[in-house]
This record gives structure tokens, C-alpha cells and sequence, in this order.
């Protein structure tokens, strides 16, 4: 054992004197040759609003070599007229020098571009640079390419007097665009809506969307002339996302609301009169030639009523609608809610509720003639029901009743509908039974299907609810006054018209 100790003396003096070992990964190496690797060779940024900015990019920078890398720097320029800003190990600069980068490693860079105003009102321009990487010597780049667009914003504004939304450049809401009670707001044919997070179009006066609009010939989906709503994020996973903004909401003193020729989607709703304590005249909005859809139904909350209801396609607190030519789908929850009284007519109207973004048990149609407001029931008033020629339909195997009317046995007198075609079990037979006045109860699909592409049918994004060509809907309307046209512009078979929005075309 008297030996133990000096040669644990002599072994540790050889260890101080041996080379420092460091993982081979953490070892640089000054090959110019030791170049990066990118998960991409672009960095493409969708249309951003000037002034607002875009969402943040990601790019996954690779070192595939067994050694580290110092990366000497990584920069991007920005130009006159756009800002670059980078986030890398979280540090935001436009330039980070000295990075280092270990064996087989990787590193993220955040990527954001801000797009200043230019003379250039209507279309989209493009932008180009370079996000540069220096190591040992050796330049990379990857392109970032960003499309700016001048738009005019609405954060948090009052509109008054007579105003017209022009549809030379979009239009941008942050938080709340209001119209005046005592004001109009007339939206030209063409007009693009894009909505933050949680904004609004709140309506206190009149809101007229293409009401002078006459199309000359068939309207293609895609029609310039259509005014669009839709959430503000532009990149492609968002485009038929529902729940990216609030909605439409016409408030107690609203007043000859047209909307026309027009789309609504990806909101929590899309069109609601807030009319809790049925203030009369109420509120009436005409919808025509619309459709709506992607509608998330979240939880809407109403802290001054103590009210707490779900969104719908179309939401009426005391309020009437009359809808024509309209398509309604992909409501995650009501597609139509009706409270305590309000007029709701529907002519040729395709409720089509399939939601394959949703697991939904609601029924696509529910009216009810009472309301809880800061926990106290309202006075019952009995709404008043047409439909004519529509179809209210779904592939919900949760709900064999697509149609409810709440207390319905209180106010049957006042529902009334013809010729339309119904997913119902409730309404086959009893006070309120629809068999009967031309309507067509739960017809079996396939091989005669009623639309052409539905989820059911088709697992695509693009689903088309025009009728198929054995459709039961096919030739089954009456003829209706003043309503010669479908949602698409095409006439109307005089005679015989189709049941729904679209009228089929003949060969």
C-alpha cells in the first residue's frame, strides 16, 4: 500500500500534462470548404399589407459536417421601402455575427418583412433580397421574396357622413370599423375585406354591399365583381380556416342593409343583428346572391347583457332577414339562429351544413321564441318562418334533424314551407309535420345524390353544392316572382326551376 499514493501522484502529474479532449462536434474547423446547408433555397412571404407587416418565417440552417462552424455573419439588407428583421438564438438584428454552429447540428433564423407604402394602389408588388451567410470564408444565400400591397386601414374607426369603400386597394379592419348611427356605408362591386384577429364590422346606420351591382352574364366563383370578407392572414393554410376574425354585427338602430353579390368567410359568424330587447322598428338586412361560409360559431360574449351564445352563419337577436340566392355551409355550429321573434325568409337558399372541420351536433336551422338575458328570461316573441325552393341538408350522422323550432307548437301558424327539400324526423308527421306543400323529407342519397361534390363524397377542400345531375332537387321549385336568376346569375327555369341557390345548367 506504501506505494499506492506516489504512483496516483505520478499518474495524475502525466494526466495534467496530457492535450484537453473536447467532443469531435465541438471542435471548429476553418475549411472554406465546410459550407451550410438550408431546408429550403427561398423564403417566400405571401401578400403583406404595407406598414402592418408579415407573419414570422422559418429557416432550419444545417451544419452536416463533423466539426463545428463559426458562421462570421448573417445579415439581410433591407431596402427603400421594406425592413427585414431576424430573431436568431434570441437576438433580433438585421446582421449576428460570430454563431456558432456545432457537428451535425442545426440552428433556426425567424425571418419578418415590414413593406412600406408605395405609389403602386391596386396590385401586389414584389420584393426581392438576400439573406446572406459567411463561414470560413464562404458566401451563401437564400432568397427571401415578399409581395407588398397598399391597402386602406380601419383601426378602431367611426365612420360618418355618406362613405364608400372603393375597391382600388383593400381594406384592412384592426379591431372595429363602426358605421355612425346616422351614416351609410356603400361597398363597391370588387371590394376586398380583410379582418384581424377579433375585429368587427359593426353597423349602427346602413350598410349597402353592391346594391346597384346588375352582373351581365354567368358569375364564375372567382369573379372580380364579388366583395369579399375574409380574415387578414394571406398565406395559403389559411385561406379556408374558419374563426380568423369576428364578423358583421348590426346593431339595435341598424337599418336597409343590403348585401349582395358578396362572400363571407373564416369568422366566428357572419352575419348578426344584436337586438336583445326586440327594439322596434327592428333591424332588417337583405342578403342576396351571398355566400357564407367557415364559420368557427366560437362563443360569443356579451358582458353588458350578461349574454353568452355561440356564432352562426346567420345570428338574429330580434332581428329579420331576407335571404336569396344564398348559399350557407360549414357552420361549426347553427348555420341559422333565430331568437325571441324576428322575420326570417329564405327563398332558394342551399343550407348545405357539412363541416368536416367540426364535430358538430347542433341542428343547421334553430329558431326559439324566448331569451335569458343576465339570467332573466325575456318576454316570449314568436319569430315568423318562410322558406321557399331551399334546401337545408347536411351529412351529420349526429343529427337526423337539421331543423328545430323551439316551442315551435306556440307560433305553428307562423311557419311556413313550400317545395323545399329536408333533413328532418322531428317534422314528418305531428302539428308542425312539413310533408306536405311540394317538400321533399330525407330523400336517400346515391346514387342520386343532391350535390355534385360534397365531404361526404369528395375529400378535397373544393366541394361544389351545385345539384348533381339525378339530383331530387332537380326541377322541383315552383316559380317564384321577381326571382329569375340563381346565386351564379344563370336564369331560372320559368316552369320548373330547381330547388336551392343554384340552377342546374342544361346542356
Amino acid at each position: 500500500m506504501r506505494f499506492v499514493l506516489p504512483l496516483l501522484l505520478v499518474l495524475c502529474c502525466l494526466m495534467a500534462l496530457l492535450p484537453g479532449c473536447e467532443p469531435k462536434e465541438d471542435l471548429l474547423t476553418t475549411d472554406s470548404s465546410a459550407a451550410l446547408e438550408f431546408d429550403r433555397d427561398t423564403i417566400k412571404f405571401d401578400t403583406v399589407f404595407v406598414s402592418v407587416g408579415s407573419v414570422t418565417k422559418r429557416l432550419w440552417v444545417y451544419n452536416r459536417n463533423s466539426r463545428a462552424v463559426k458562421v462570421e455573419e448573417i445579415g439581410i439588407q433591407s431596402r427603400p421601402g421594406i425592413t427585414f428583421s431576424l430573431l436568431i438564438d434570441g437576438d433580433a438584428s438585421t446582421i449576428v455575427r460570430d454563431i456558432t454552429i456545432r457537428g451535425k447540428d442545426s440552428l433556426l433564423v425567424l425571418v419578418r418583412a415590414t413593406i412600406d407604402p408605395t405609389p403602386n394602389d391596386e396590385k401586389p408588388f414584389l420584393v426581392e433580397n438576400d439573406l446572406r451567410f459567411r463561414t470560413n470564408g464562404n458566401d451563401q444565400q437564400v432568397k427571401v421574396v415578399s409581395y407588398g400591397q397598399n391597402a386602406y386601414f380601419h383601426n378602431g374607426e367611426t365612420l360618418k357622413g355618406n362613405m364608400v369603400w372603393k375597391a382600388d386597394k383593400p381594406h384592412v379592419i384592426y379591431n372595429y370599423a363602426l358605421v355612425d348611427s346616422l351614416s351609410t356605408l356603400t361597398i363597391e362591386p370588387g371590394a376586398r375585406i380583410y379582418s384581424h384577429a377579433g375585429a368587427f364590422l359593426v353597423v349602427a346606420g346602413s350598410l349597402r354591399i353592391n346594391p346597384n351591382y346588375r352582373p351581365t352574364g354567368e358569375l364564375k366563383p372567382d369573379d372580380r365583381n364579388i366583395v369579399r370578407f375574409q380574415g387578414d392572414r394571406r398565406e395559403a393554410l389559411y385561406t379556408e380556416t374558419p374563426g380568423q376574425w369576428g364578423g358583421l354585427e348590426f346593431e339595435a338602430s341598424s337599418h336597409d342593409n343590403v348585401i349582395r353579390f358578396t362572400e363571407i368567410k373564416n369568422a366566428s359568424f357572419g352575419l348578426l343583428i344584436f337586438n336583445p330587447y326586440n327594439r322596434q322598428p327592428r333591424p332588417k338586412v337583405t342578403v342576396e346572391n351571398t355566400v357564407i361560409k367557415n364559420i368557427s360559431s366560437a362563443k360569443l360574449a356579451f358582458a353588458s347583457d350578461g349574454l353568452a351564445l355561440e356564432g352562426a352563419g346567420i345570428l338574429g337577436l330580434s332581428g329579420d332577414f331576407s335571404v336569396r340566392n344564398t348559399l350557407l355551409t360549414n357552420c361549426g355550429e347553427f348555420a341559422v339562429w333565430g331568437v325571441q321573434g324576428g322575420v326570417y325568409e329564405f327563398d332558394y337558399c342551399t343550407i348545405a351544413n357539412y363541416t368536416p372541420e367540426f364535430r358538430r351536433e347542433t341542428p343547421s336551422v334553430l329558431l326559439s321564441d324566448g331569451i335569458k338575458i343576465n339570467g332573466v328570461l325575456r318576454p316570449a316573441v314568436a319569430p315568423r318562418f318562410t322558406m321557399r325552393n331551399s334546401i337545408v341538408w347536411s351529412s351529420s350522422f349526429l343529427n337526423e334533424d337539421e331543423l328545430i323550432f323551439v316551442n315551435g307548437e306556440q307560433y305553428a301558424s307562423n311557419i311556413s314551407i313550400s317545395n323545399s327539400v329536408l333533413r328532418t324526423k322531428l317534422y314528418t308527421a305531428g302539428p308542425l309535420s312539413q310533408a306536405k306543400n311540394g317538400n321533399i323529407l330525407n330523400p336517400v342519397e346515391g346514387p342520386n345524390y343532391l350535390f355534385k361534390s360534397t365531404p361526404s363524397r369528395f375529400r378535397g377542400k373544393m366541394y361544389s353544392y351545385e345539384l348533381d345531375t339525378l339530383s331530387p332537387a332537380s326541377n322541383k321549385g315552383v316559380p317564384l316572382p321577381g326571382l329569375t336568376i340563381d346565386l351564379l346569375n344563370r336564369p331560372r327555369n320559368p316552369t320548373t326551376p330547381d330547388i336551392g341557390a343554384y340552377e342546374r345548367k342544361t346542356p
